[in-house]
């Protein structure tokens, strides 16, 4: 029975999406596997390819920004559970079966996988650490969410949830607008500790400092959001 459905929004990762692959597949068959190549100019098409039928392909013909990769990708997930998965290997792939077992017992709608449980890693540039604390205290503030990660990549969402949000983002937001909306839909966060290896820009990071007030607007601008009837 398929359990969760994995989005992998990619561009350029030539470097690290083989073997991101290769770890999502020896998860097994209860895990999609939907790649969406974003617009890539390098090796990466080639390589996804060479896995045939083994994932799901979505391909956009330039880059769209990771907020609309995902929500292309959503459109196509039929697991009941939707992952989001960076295409580095920032984020260890063994760990999102910890995330997805308690959504697939029904004890919870979503969970996000925290990288500060036990501290901010030490390799993490000193901006990133503040942002990233600043944003948990606002979804502390805003939507009453006692979080320790707005940020993290791992999200794990009952699919028809993730879909009854109406997701507007296109870039980075989406972290923000997901915290925000499912906050707005009364469910609370669960967060599972999860290990988190940092890349800096010259390996290839995308996420700049300039995507911070983005981050602090959307979390604020949902904040009296409702869902169309």
């Amino acid at each position: 029975m398929l359990r969760a459905s994995i989005l992998v929004p990619a561009l350029n990762e030539e470097a690290t999406i083989r073997e991101v692959i290769d770890r999502l597949l020896a998860l097994g068959e209860e895990y999609e596997i939907v790649v969406i190549d974003d617009g890539s100019r390098d090796g990466t098409p080639a390589i996804l390819d060479s896995f045939g039928d083994r994932i799901r392909m979505v391909r956009n013909q330039t880059p769209s920004g990771k907020g609309r990769a995902i929500r292309s990708g959503l459109q196509v997930a039929t697991g009941p559970v939707t992952v989001i998965q960076d295409a580095d290997l920032e984020y260890l792939p063994e760990q999102i079966p910890a995330l997805v077992d308690p959504i697939a017992q029904g004890r919870q709608v979503v969970a996000y996988g925290s990288r500060f449980t036990a501290g901010m890693p030490k390799e993490m540039a000193l901006p990133n650490k503040i942002v990233n604390v600043l944003l948990a205290w606002a979804a502390r503030l805003l939507y009453r969410q006692p979080i320790t990660d707005e940020a993290t990549c791992y999200k794990a969402i009952r699919t028809d949830v993730l879909r009854s949000m109406d997701l507007q983002c296109t870039g980075f937001e989406f972290c923000p607008e997901v915290t925000a909306k499912v906050s707005r839909l009364g469910h609370r966060i669960l967060e599972i500790p999860i290990d988190y290896r940092p890349r800096n820009k010259k390996e290839g990071k995308k996420i700049r400092w300039t995507d911070a007030p983005i981050a602090f607007w959307t979390l604020a601008r949902y904040l009296f959001w409702r869902p169309r009837s």
